[in-house]
């Protein structure tokens, strides 16, 4: 019971916000720490950070989503190696095999999640909430149904002052100027 309320709950909240959420590691990200990373949407890391799926250390089998989490972002086989193993993961391997989006010096952490932060604020923000429920139900559905999930999405989002201003702009030959909504 703890763990459906507690760290499954955590992580399913992340995951279905209709916000991207940005996730900034630098040190460790360890167990439940590691799967609330790998929930969120885009994850940047110091250079001095790692991962480690700590379950197996501890005589435990993995919770808070990161065998539901792991296959889907990694493939199956990776996965499988880093919960049995337990091995610390470096942030430049987590980012080579896609685990992670980038990793900046630690020093830059800040200005880097600063930076995606402000284009994602400055974004059409019902779009971006579409494409983030397209996506990740793109991942439990099959090729029909991920079509009709497209179609129902554009309709909806075509109703919004920013789809608006996004084909006058584009007609227009200028910037756009969304306000989200």
């Amino acid at each position: 019971r703890n763990i459906k309320r507690g760290a499954q709950r955590l992580v399913a909240s992340i995951i279905d916000c209709e916000k991207p959420v940005i996730c900034a590691v630098q040190g460790t990200a360890a167990g439940i720490g590691a799967h609330i990373a790998l929930a969120c949407d885009m994850v940047v890391a110091a250079d001095n950070a790692k991962f480690i799926e700590v379950f197996t250390r501890r005589g435990i089998s993995p919770d808070g989503g990161g065998a539901y989490l792991l296959p889907r972002l990694i493939g199956l086989n990776k996965a499988k190696e880093l919960i049995f193993l337990a091995d610390d993961l470096r942030a430049d391997e987590a980012e080579r095999i896609g685990l992670i989006n980038k990793v900046v010096p630690a020093d830059q952490l800040t200005a880097a999640v600063d930076d995606w932060a402000t284009r994602l604020a400055a974004a059409p923000t019902k779009a971006i909430s579409l494409a983030k429920m397209l996506l990740n139900r793109s991942l439990d559905s099959d090729r029909h149904s991920a079509f009709e999930d497209e179609a129902w999405a554009q309709d909806l989002a075509s109703y919004t002052a920013d789809f608006s201003e996004g084909i006058n702009a584009f007609k227009e030959r200028r910037d756009v100027n969304f306000r989200g909504w």
